[in-house]
């Protein structure tokens, strides 16, 4: 279980380029336009109960965890990062008294992104119901599975689906240029090599892996 920080200098490039806001998000235009439910979520100051849980529905590379944590660090929720692979329904229960608590006591909003939902059993995606009935947390999840068939119908029709799509060729030249030019990169990367890896991003994910590489 992980909870937002800044990331460090020794944190993947992937991870150091991660927007910030909404606003610095490419690609998922669809998504993001004013008034969707995104920029609702993620406005600062949104009441955690009129909050919509989320389910972020689309192929790896596509931003959700990006996406997940934009609206975490925009409207000053704590955010808490769970992967369906390696969390179990303790790990839910915990996150869950502890949001509550934050809620009660300090009147803050707390965030839950559950990466690979898919993988979840029914049992424990039970475990997220009263949570996410209650208004203990927003649920963003993600997957890359249809959520017709690998999410439970009481979680699913309590959440909005989002459908993310893959980032076009012009996006992708977007984000190399920002990560190339961006002055903590530009301290310890090759131009020269860099500029070659366009031929070759096929995604955000690859794009910054390779950029690593270089």
């Amino acid at each position: 279980m992980t909870t937002s920080a800044v990331p460090g200098h020794t944190a993947p490039l992937a991870v150091r380029m991660r927007p910030r806001s909404l606003d610095e998000v490419v690609g998922q235009k669809h998504l993001l336009k004013p008034g969707s439910p995104l920029r609702v979520l993620a406005a600062e100051g949104e009441s955690q109960r009129g909050a919509v849980s989320i389910i972020l529905w689309g192929p790896p590379g596509t931003g959700k965890t990006t996406l997940a944590q934009a609206i975490a660090q925009s409207s000053g929720r704590r955010f808490v990062e769970l992967s369906a692979v390696t969390a179990g329904i303790k790990d839910v229960r915990t996150v869950m008294e502890r949001a509550l608590n934050d809620r009660d006591l300090f009147d803050v909003a707390t965030v839950l992104f559950l990466d690979e939902i898919h993988r979840f059993t029914k049992a424990q995606q039970d475990a997220l119901l009263p949570g996410v009935e209650n208004g203990w947390v927003t649920l963003v999840a993600a997957t890359t599975e249809n959520p017709s068939f690998s999410v439970i119908s009481p979680l699913l029709s309590r959440s909005l689906l989002l459908t993310l799509e893959p980032l076009q060729d012009d996006e992708l030249r977007t984000l190399l240029v920002r990560a190339v030019e961006d002055p903590a990169v530009l301290a310890t990367q090759s131009l020269l090599k860099t500029r070659g890896l366009k031929r070759w991003c096929s995604s955000l994910r690859v794009t910054h892996v390779a950029l690593s590489l270089a």
